[in-house]
């Protein structure tokens, strides 16, 4: 279930967000849920970390490697360094 949140805007800055949001076919308290979420996202280290191996797993997926590739890749990379 849903709650409120009281947010306080300057008034130029409520009257772009909701002419944003309108053009957008979006209402005001989905733009802002929105940028919440992604806000938390992006401070948030164990989501940051999931992302992090999830791109990973796709980088070496598009590469061609298996999973039997990985320790190979990884003395590969630490013998360059």
């Amino acid at each position: 279930m849903s709650t409120q949140m009281i947010v306080r805007v300057d008034p130029d800055l409520k009257a772009k967000v909701n002419n944003f949001a309108k053009v957008e076919g979006k209402s005001v308290s989905e733009v802002v849920r929105e940028l919440l979420e992604e806000y938390v996202k992006n401070r948030d280290i164990g989501s940051y970390i999931d992302n992090l191996w999830e791109r990973t797993g796709n980088k070496l997926s598009s590469g061609g490697f298996r999973p039997k590739d990985v320790e190979r890749v990884i003395r590969d990379v630490r013998g360059k360094h």
